[in-house]
């Protein structure tokens, strides 16, 4: 059997004739590729393949190349050759165990039985024999199970004419010299071409990646809402005007508007990239399916925003809770999904986590699980909706009911809760249907808790003042435009901190065209009073009336009727000047020509107008810009009820007075209540003032009557050189004025305050001149009694009444 691998020329180099071909032995693996078959060689193993062929002997480096035609294109291939062996076994039993042991050796890149014959007869007259070919190449089990399978990979057509042509022509020398019988090659019958493999997006990133493009949107809109409540957007809003159910009625309408023009852009610029999970579904299916999954997003994302109250840690979470969610949906999800010995109702119930029913919604569109599109994939039609199999009916009724809870709990935290914005709601279904309707039954509770919370008061104007409340409590008066009747408000200790008492019992009135000015030191309770009149805190105790309105019960109907502007500037950073006031103008009900006027005035009066700088951003303003703005959005819409909380704080000289001009001008026709540091604010703005230390009000009157009540006195300053002059200009000035009093002394220069029962002010002239003949006296200078120095004299005394 030497002769059955016949030796080849060493020259031959490159294979042009099929015919050269009909006797060469593959020795390796090959995969069958679609090939012209221009040559049978080339058309059974593709451009990857490491191949050999064998001989009984082999030159150094032989090797013999010839041209492939793949598809549209050519390549070269090379072919090493191999010494081949001739193995005698005794019998075919022996044979077939060890091609048996040969065909499950893994790893061989090499194939080490090419074939194997049983010579059965091979005399002169007769050559019957049984063929064995090594029909194994790597990766036939990877396709076992694809659409592939239905093409023919058998090696028949490369193995079995050359291993004929061999031992054939290998008989035929022995019946006579250069006898040949050439096989050259089987053909396979005519059949269908069959369709171009291609390869969809989809399968390669995977259904995880379109299900974070569509929750994309989930951060976003979590984040705009947390935005909206740690900056006290949603809180300043409300107070002017804008209510609870038409706040998140517009942020459902904006977000849903923004969700559907995201989805529809996603679905149609897939469609025409030809990805299959956008392009084979019926158009209104996918609609309708992402239609109810964008609104349980949104309804998820007002939900989870009841729980942050800072923006990054809520924008953070979002994004986190995106991506976890997906990797879930695909490693905790689609197995238990895709398990069918599992029962359907671990599906139904994981379903029921948004994100879980986002992926089966993206499972149930996706083509099958493969490369190679050469089944038929029609994606879900409109009447596929009701099969079973496919689950949408149970999705869009599970995203339905996930939906409706979703807002339901929304409303119940947002009502019936404590927001982490601040906003404190006033709830007890008891104590609201316990009051009643009547003003009767309301004016007997405030009895109560006045006679409950009494405070001593030895000052005639504030005990005056709460005469006047009372008799406002029996006989309504519709000038006063606010009551408050013995308000408290009390915060609580924590971490075993003793409770704080902000405000303690406070009574007041204002009439419509006043503008009443509240001062304090830090801490005495000024901003808390204006949270409680505002509805952002409680009350403790006690309440107040705005324009008739109850803070306890009507603040929805009170926030219509006022105005604010808080300590810190609450603005959109995004938004202009301009933009501000059209959005509050709209919300005072003002509309096209009247809310342009309206817009051109505010930002007139407050120095915005001009130089392009109402139609600047808010960010690119300056501390004292945004604080005049604050000013204008509260005075825009002529609101009856205005709340100025340091107005003019970060204001350079001319801003605070062209601001002082525009509160004078807006206090013609409402009540402005105005707390400030600034002396010379109050007595340029507030017809009436009050002084609030500790919680509780000090005094109330207009700047003449405080000064004239609680200074009484002469003011006497004077400034010599440190030391023993010191001492004495003080033993001079109290032999002018026994009853003087030094309230200030430092490097020199020190403040007496002089009553003026009994003293001349001639005499003071006199002493003081004829004092700088012999005294180094730099300046004196004598006043009378300022607003700062009643403040300094009431804040001083109640806190020494105090301790």
């Amino acid at each position: 059997m030497s002769n059955m691998l016949p030796k080849h020329d060493d020259g031959l180099k490159f294979v042009a004739d099929i015919s050269t071909l009909a006797d060469f032995v593959l020795g390796t693996y090959a995969m069958r590729v679609m090939s012209s078959g221009a040559d049978e060689l080339g058309s059974d193993f593709d451009h990857y393949s490491h191949l050999f062929f064998l001989q009984s002997n082999c030159a150094a480096k032989s090797k013999l190349s010839f041209l492939i035609q793949a598809g549209r294109g050519n390549f070269t291939k090379d072919a090493e050759c191999i010494e081949g062996l001739f193995l005698w076994r005794e019998n075919s039993s022996v044979m077939n165990s060890e091609l048996y042991r040969d065909r499950y050796q893994e790893d061989k890149e090499t194939n080490k039985i090419a074939s194997a014959y049983d010579l059965m007869s091979s005399d002169l007259n007769k050559f019957n024999l049984v063929v064995s070919y090594n029909s194994s190449y790597k990766g036939a089990t990877q396709f076992s199970l694809s659409p592939l399978s239905s093409l023919s990979f058998s090696p028949i057509m490369l193995r079995i004419p050359r291993l004929l042509n061999l031992v054939s022509n290998a008989y035929l020398e022995l019946r006579g010299s250069h006898t040949k019988m050439q096989f050259e090659f089987v053909k396979d019958m005519p059949r269908a071409a069959q369709p171009e493999m291609t390869i969809d997006i989809s399968f390669l990133v995977g259904k995880v990646v379109f299900v974070w493009m569509i929750m994309l949107l989930f951060p976003v809109i979590l984040s705009n809402l947390v935005y909206e409540k740690q900056q006290r957007l949603r809180t300043i809003m409300k107070m002017h005007g804008l209510g609870d159910m038409a706040y998140w009625t517009i942020s459902y309408c904006y977000f849903l508007f923004l969700s559907l023009l995201y989805i529809l852009f996603l679905v149609v610029f897939g469609s025409w990239a030809g990805i299959m999970l956008f392009k084979m579904s019926e158009f209104r299916v996918q609609f309708l399916v992402y239609f109810a999954y964008m609104n349980l997003q949104i309804s998820f994302a007002f939900l989870m925003a009841t729980y942050f109250s800072n923006v990054r840690t809520a924008s953070v979470t979002g994004y986190l809770f995106t991506i976890g969610s997906g990797y879930l949906a695909e490693y905790l999800f689609r197995p238990i999904f895709e398990d069918m010995t599992l029962s359907r109702n671990w599906t139904t119930l994981m379903e029921f986590f948004p994100p879980f029913s986002l992926y089966r919604i993206i499972y149930e569109f996706s083509p099958p699980p493969s490369p190679f599109y050469l089944t038929d994939f029609s994606g879900i039609q409109w009447g596929d909706l009701s099969d079973r199999k496919n689950g949408m009916k149970e999705i869009l009724i599970i995203m339905a009911l996930e939906w409706a809870t979703f807002l339901l709990l929304t409303f119940f935290l947002d009502e019936f809760g404590t927001l982490r914005n601040g906003i404190r709601k006033m709830v007890s279904v008891c104590h609201s249907s316990g009051d009643g309707n009547s003003q009767a039954s309301q004016k007997q509770t405030i009895q109560l808790q006045e006679s409950e919370y009494s405070v001593e008061m030895d000052r005639t104007d504030v005990l005056r003042e709460r005469e006047i409340v009372e008799q406002l409590l029996q006989e309504s008066d519709s000038s006063y435009s606010i009551v408050c009747n013995n308000l408290k408000k009390v915060y609580h200790g924590k971490d075993g901190n003793a409770e704080k008492i902000a405000v303690t019992g406070l009574s007041l009135s204002m009439q419509r065209g006043q503008c009443f000015g509240i001062l304090g030191p830090n801490g005495a309770g000024k901003t808390s009073l204006i949270s409680m009149l505002t509805g952002f805190t409680k009350p403790t105790s006690g309440t107040a009336y705005i324009n008739g309105m109850d803070i306890r019960l009507d603040m929805g109907k009170i926030y219509t009727g006022i105005g604010v502007c808080p300590q810190f500037d609450l603005l959109w950073e995004t938004l202009t000047g301009r933009e501000h006031l059209m959005f509050y103008g709209r919300l005072k009900n003002l509309r096209c020509a009247a809310l342009d006027r309206a817009v051109e005035q505010s930002l007139k009066s407050v120095r915005l107008f001009d130089g392009g700088v109402a139609d600047k951003r808010v960010a690119e303003y300056s501390g004292g810009m945004k604080r005049r703005l604050s000013v204008a959005i509260s005075l825009i819409g002529d609101p009856e009820v205005v709340y100025m909380d340091e107005p003019s704080s970060g204001l350079d000289p001319a801003s605070r007075r062209a601001l002082w001009n525009a509160v004078m001008s807006a206090k013609q026709n409402r009540a402005i209540i105005l707390t400030t540091h600034s002396m010379e604010e109050a007595e340029a703005l507030c017809d009436m003032i009050g002084i609030m230390v500790n919680g509780s009000l000090q005094c109330i009157g207009n700047s003449k009557e405080l000064r004239a009540k609680y200074g009484g006195t002469y003011v006497l300053t004077v400034t010599t050189a440190a030391g023993e002059e010191e001492e004495v200009v003080e033993q001079l000035v109290r032999s002018l004025c026994p009853a003087a009093n030094r309230v200030y002394r430092i490097s020199g220069t020190q403040k007496f305050e002089m009553p003026k029962q009994g003293l001349r002010i001639s005499q003071v002239f006199q002493a003081m001149e004829h004092a700088k003949s012999w005294l180094n006296i730099a300046a004196w200078g004598l006043s009378d009694a300022t607003l700062e120095d009643v403040f300094i004299k009431v804040a001083s005394e109640s806190d020494i009444t105090s301790v």
